[in-house]
């Protein structure tokens, strides 16, 4: 596998692989965005599903309760201590038969104690990214809507894949807004 560089995400970006796209590092005054040298730090959107963990005894991805989550809108979010919230990207992606991405926490937020997981986009899978954010801390923390979040890494394999997710008729294909867990039925 190779890591594809700046000049290959802007091409692919141009082509539709990312829409809306930020061509250049956005950085002053915000969280960065954009593309880097080796990738593309993503956004996120103003809509939350902040987990209340009060109501609920155990977490099963099997049987996840949606009621869980109290759904909000706004320019920040606070997420409460020891707990986490999903948000979606402001980007939709369209991943090429032949990548596979990685993703990891921005580092002004992971020095916060704020975690970022994002599972890797497979080949052909395309939608808004569903982001899991955690707070480690005993307080709130706040993260910013329209700013950055993660930053996505492509990496390209040396031969394309027999089935592909859209292949597999992934259950998050083509996700528009905010997924939690689910199984296929």
């Amino acid at each position: 596998m190779s890591v594809m560089n700046d000049e290959w995400i802007i091409k692919m970006a141009k082509k539709g692989m990312i829409t809306p796209f930020a061509e250049s590092q956005i950085q002053k005054g915000v969280i960065s965005f954009g593309v880097s040298s080796y990738g593309y730090d993503m956004r996120i959107s103003d809509e939350f599903k902040i987990f209340k963990s009060e109501k609920t005894k155990i977490v099963d991805p099997k049987n996840f309760d949606e009621k869980d989550f109290i759904e909000y809108r706004g320019k920040t979010c606070e997420i409460p201590a020891n707990s986490y919230v999903l948000a979606k990207s402001i980007e939709y992606f369209k991943i090429p038969r032949n990548i596979l991405t990685i993703t990891y926490g921005k580092s002004t937020y992971a020095r916060c104690g704020i975690l970022v997981n994002v599972t890797p986009f497979e080949p052909e899978w395309e939608g808004f990214v569903t982001i899991a954010i955690t707070n480690l801390n005993p307080k709130p923390a706040r993260i910013y809507a329209g700013e950055g979040i993660a930053q996505v890494i492509f990496l390209k394999a040396e031969k394309v894949c027999i089935k592909s997710y859209a292949d597999k008729k992934g259950k998050y294909q083509a996700q528009k807004k905010i997924t939690a867990a689910k199984i296929k039925k």
